[in-house]
């Protein structure tokens, strides 16, 4: 009896060890929003466009990009993979659906703003850092050419008033993600020193909340990316 008692309690033990891995794993694919691309995922896949395409990898500030501007993307072969509110932990969590099935050509990486925001926790710059840095050697491993951008412009945020040094913070890991793209020979775009205001922050005739673009913001970063993606597809055809 007591040997049944045992066995039961270390089979139940085992059940919820397993239950509680599950729902670990479902609560980081929900908040990591990993299948909110996936229909979209398979038509490029079936339609085969993935030939020569740009994947840009981000949070809201890339979400909002097609819609402030479709024709950018269908006229040079990109597509946006950002999610709202997401850090880069949760960006790393979804690169292989979001970036790797699609088979591009190039991968854009914008990642930061929201670590710095704390929308999930406390910053740590290394950690953050090491998201990015994980993204594009990954991208790499794969035969996908890396393109890495710094932070854009920010001196507050509306849904996080607490947060402090925010510029300074942002020029840090900048620094250190230019530093890392020099070293590996990645490209890398800077959207923050052209676009910043006196304060280090993003000024209203690109953003009404210093954070997310405008329109008129995502013309200026066009105009800087750009350039870099047709310099990249002439790298790669050699």
């Amino acid at each position: 009896m007591k040997y049944g008692i045992l066995i039961l309690c270390f089979l139940l033990c085992g059940n919820v060890t397993k239950a509680q891995k599950n729902d670990k794993v479902d609560r980081l694919v929900k908040e990591a929003y990993i299948e909110r691309y996936k229909e979209d995922n398979v038509m490029i896949n079936t339609s085969k466009k993935s030939d020569g395409m740009v994947v840009l990898m981000g949070n809201s500030i890339t979400e909002g990009w097609p819609e402030a501007d479709t024709a950018f993307f269908t006229d040079n072969n990109i597509v946006g993979r950002g999610i709202s509110g997401q850090v880069s932990g949760q960006m790393l969590l979804r690169f292989r659906n979001d970036v790797l099935s699609l088979h591009p050509s190039i991968v854009v990486i914008n990642a930061g703003i929201n670590d710095i925001a704390e929308n999930t926790g406390a910053y740590d710059e290394d950690f953050t850092f090491g998201n990015i840095v994980s993204m594009a050697e990954i991208a790499e491993a794969n035969g996908i050419t890396v393109i890495l951008t710094s932070v854009l412009p920010a001196d507050r945020f509306a849904w996080n008033p607490d947060v402090t040094d925010i510029v300074g913070k942002i020029e840090r890991l900048n620094r250190r993600i230019f530093e890392y793209a020099a070293a590996k020979g990645f490209e890398y775009v800077d959207y923050n020193t052209p676009m910043r205001n006196e304060n280090g922050g993003l000024p209203a005739k690109y953003s009404k909340d210093g954070v997310h673009p405008l329109p008129e913001g995502y013309k200026v970063m066009e105009k800087i990316l750009l350039p870099t993606i047709k310099k990249a597809r002439l790298e790669k055809r050699k």
